[in-house]
């Protein structure tokens, strides 16, 4: 039997991409998870790393060691891969998966020079918190160093989109595969649609910058055909966020905040609605590349998507006729858009939803996972 370790600085119960990562690995071996967190489905041994220990240099030592440049010594210092050395401490391995660019020098430190790693690499690592003044003086250039010194020595590497694959090709001379963020396919009919009622819905995390507030006084413009449903988590704003959108919505009846629901839940539970909605203005490379779980969850809940020009995104609508997309992404957009919608309209987009749910599910991309495992393993 295989030994495979999958390597994450995730809680993997709550990381959706790493649990459809798992479920496909287990089929190839014995799967040891080093991550923090409880231990996951589909996980046979769990080696769990202290949820308190970064996973960057965060310490005064490391932070040093960022300002200086001195990258192999600042990874040598990050709390979190510190300990996952010693918790895998002599157990080898016959392949190693890296969740991001950040475990990287962790999986790469523990396959020595025999065992194959794949990087599935969750954005574009540069830029992953691009908002962030300390992220762009220090950790940015560290990103940077570990994908131009790990990434060509990998034996193989993923990514969530095509456009975010290019920009690895274009700097750092790999070529990772294409495996979206899309939920398992789901067995369901797209439900039906009133003449006078258009139910629109958003899911996902209450968290600023993703434009939840604009939809929000999108709606409140728009005539009574329109409703919209919120299901959200607080992330890691203790609902404070959260609040702020309420007030936004001020007690409108047609806005509904409902609790979040878990990720294999969701499309069953937006299956009622008929329209998933997403603007998120392009801020950074990964805001203007994103193709996000939600989006999938919305096809496979059968519904029409309505989404801002984001590349990838767009791009998705416009192949497969599923739903509308913005010219911009203020309110006044929005609104236009949402405004062109009608019943027919509608019916047709949850059509094409429902034609193109196996091509846009997880059944599709596991085939990538696969194909890279059986490789690696020489099977």
């Amino acid at each position: 039997m295989k030994n495979i370790l999958v390597i994450t600085f995730s809680d993997i119960p709550k990381d959706a991409r790493v649990l459809r990562q798992l479920s496909v690995v287990r089929e190839f071996g014995h799967v040891t998870t080093l991550a923090y967190g409880e231990k996951a489905e589909f996980a046979d041994e769990h080696l769990r790393i202290d949820s308190s220990l970064p996973s960057l240099p965060q310490t005064p030592a490391g932070v040093a060691a960022l300002a200086a440049h001195r990258f192999r010594t600042a990874e040598r210092l990050i709390p979190a891969a510190k300990q996952g050395l010693k918790l895998v401490g002599n157990r080898k391995f016959d392949a190693i998966i890296a969740n991001d660019a950040r475990a990287l020098p962790l999986g790469m430190a523990i396959a020595g020079d025999d065992t194959p790693v794949w990087a599935d690499l969750h954005e574009w690592a540069p830029e992953e918190r691009t908002q962030l003044l300390s992220w762009r003086l220090l950790v940015a250039p560290l990103m940077r160093d570990i994908c131009k010194t790990y990434l060509p020595s990998t034996a193989a590497q993923t990514t969530v989109a095509g456009h975010i694959a290019q920009l690895y090709q274009k700097h750092f001379g790999v070529t990772p595969s294409v495996m979206r963020n899309a939920p398992a396919w789901q067995d369901l009919e797209p439900s039906p649609v009133s003449d006078d009622k258009i139910r629109l819905v958003h899911s996902g995390s209450a968290v600023p910058g993703r434009s939840i507030d604009k939809m929000i006084e999108a709606v409140k413009t728009l005539d009574d055909r329109f409703s919209l449903d919120f299901y959200l988590t607080t992330a890691g704003y203790g609902g404070k966020y959260l609040q702020t959108l309420k007030d936004v919505a001020g007690g409108d009846p047609r806005i509904r905040f409902n609790d979040p629901v878990k990720p294999a839940e969701l499309p069953a539970t937006l299956n009622s609605y008929d329209v998933g909605i997403f603007w998120i203005p392009p801020t950074n490379t990964n805001a203007r590349l994103s193709l996000p779980n939600k989006f999938f969850d919305f096809v496979q809940a059968r519904l029409a998507v309505a989404v801002g020009p984001s590349i990838e995104m767009a791009e998705l609508v416009r192949k497969h006729s599923l739903g509308v997309v913005s010219e911009r992404f203020e309110v006044s957009s929005i609104t236009q858009t949402l405004s062109s919608l009608d019943s027919q309209k509608v019916r047709s987009f949850k059509a094409q939803a429902h034609t193109h749910s196996k091509e846009l599910s997880f059944d599709n991309e596991a085939k990538v996972a696969r194909g890279i495992l059986k490789r690696m393993l020489s099977l």
